[in-house]
């Protein structure tokens, strides 16, 4: 149970890509100049661990930040970290509304996209914690919706779908490390048109009527088989709404977002705050930076509807955001408030990933990462110089829009990273900021220790 303080793409990376295509064909004026902001607090002197983020780390940050946004690479980018219980860095440069001139700041509001996933992690994980699921049990269980699910085996002589029986169910564990084998892709020539009539993540669709529709696709693999993102998470909300008998967005509210004071994070952004709301902008083949027309950009945050997936969809801003890290990086609690035990929060940063799953599809883009309960988790440290860096036991995530967060128990650190690029970091701006925080892996160091 949770205790509070004072109140306070099949997926969304599919959506993202979506709106990206639609950009393409959009070229905007030149790029934009950065704006540092306020300096951050010193960081104390301190027990245990040297402190990472120094004077010469924060201008090195800084650099590195504005460096990104003076080239017109990105029109505003912002960042913000905590390390050992303090603010040590704060910065934002450039615009988040480059044609109204409207900088980035701590107050702007983005979509996050896909770092909605380990919120909804979160919430399933409190249910865990009640003893209403264990990660093993099957997904029928508790959703009968999918108890006659099937195994794509390819076509008969007549082109019809042959299916099969997967050689064992779907557990909750296959929902949180994205083994399940559900179909991702809509033009795939095997499952596709069938996820395409099926049409799941239609926004029309509540929670429950999505489980439905994704109940009647095929899989696209046996379960526990094979690494491959989609639509898992979302079926985690429809079951944090089945179990707890609470529509998703309010057991988000009730059970997370109030106790961490987390004001302005959700799905829908009022017209009140749209003047916060950051634009979206899409990095062409021939690097022109463009702007995304608005009403396909923010058609997420800017209009209801029944579906509240739990993908994908939520805005935030970095205050709020590094509460959520920061709760994490505590075990769990935060300023009086416990969301999770921090055995719970240790079982979320744990590699669930089998070393007999082999296909993992883009995952090792990630760096040497396995996958626990809704993020990525460093098991080693780069293997080259090139490689995204970290620390081994870092837990972290990304979103769509190029945004990013980590939380790194060793050195009691976590980071976010705010900016809205499409698609997903053409520039290397998340090896760039790591590289800028730890300082860049050298070739001899690579594979041999933590940065």
């Amino acid at each position: 149970m949770i205790t509070t303080a004072a109140p306070v793409a099949p997926t969304g990376r599919r959506a993202a890509l979506r709106l990206c295509a639609l950009a393409v064909a959009f070229v905007l004026g030149a790029c934009s100049r950065g704006l540092a902001s306020e300096r951050p607090v010193p960081a104390p002197a301190s027990n245990g661990p040297a402190v990472i983020v120094t004077g010469n780390v924060r201008a090195r940050i800084d650099s590195t930040l504005q460096s990104f946004v003076m080239s017109g690479k990105v029109a505003g980018v912002s960042a913000l970290i905590y390390e050992k219980d303090r603010e040590v860095y704060f910065n934002a440069f450039g615009f988040a509304d480059r044609e109204a001139r409207r900088p980035m700041s701590r107050k702007t509001i983005v979509q996050i996209f896909s770092m909605t996933k380990p919120v909804t992690g979160v919430a399933l994980l409190s249910l865990y914690e009640e003893g209403k699921l264990q990660l093993d049990d099957p997904l029928s269980k508790h959703a009968p919706e999918f108890a006659s699910l099937r195994v794509y085996a390819g076509t008969d002589s007549t082109g019809a779908p042959v299916l099969v029986a997967p050689r064992r169910p779907v557990t909750i564990r296959d929902l949180t490390r994205h083994t399940a084998g559900f179909a991702t892709n809509p033009n795939n020539p095997g499952v596709g048109p069938l996820l395409r009539a099926a049409d799941p993540m239609n926004r029309s669709n509540t929670l429950t009527q999505m489980a439905e529709r994704l109940g009647t696709v095929p899989l696209w693999f046996h379960p526990g088989e094979k690494w491959e993102y989609g639509p898992s998470v979302d079926v985690q909300a429809f079951l944090v709404e089945r179990i707890s008998g609470q529509p998703f967005e309010r057991y988000l509210e009730q059970h997370i977002f109030t106790p961490l004071r987390m004001r302005e994070t959700r799905y829908f952004v009022p017209e009140a705050d749209r003047a916060r709301l950051a634009a979206a902008y899409v990095r062409r083949e021939d690097s022109v930076l463009a702007r995304m027309p608005d009403r396909d950009a923010l058609a997420l945050a800017t209009t209801r509807s029944a579906l509240t997936p739990g993908g994908y969809g939520l805005t935030s801003t970095l205050d709020d955001y590094i509460r959520f890290a920061r709760m994490l990086l505590n075990g769990g609690e935060l300023d009086g408030a416990r969301v999770l035990r921090p055995e719970t929060v240790r079982l979320m940063a744990t590699d669930h990933l089998s070393e007999d799953v082999k296909e993992r599809s883009w995952l090792p883009s990630k760096g040497q990462v396995g996958f626990g309960i809704d993020v990525a988790v460093r098991t080693r440290p780069p293997a080259s110089a090139a490689e995204n860096n970290g620390v081994v036991g870092e837990f972290f995530w990304d979103g769509a829009a190029s945004t990013l967060f980590w939380v790194d128990p060793t050195n009691r650190l976590a980071a976010v990273l705010f900016v809205q690029l499409l698609p997903f970091d053409p520039i290397k701006l998340h090896k760039g900021f790591r590289d800028a925080v730890y300082g860049p892996v050298s070739p001899n160091q690579a594979g041999q220790n933590t940065p």
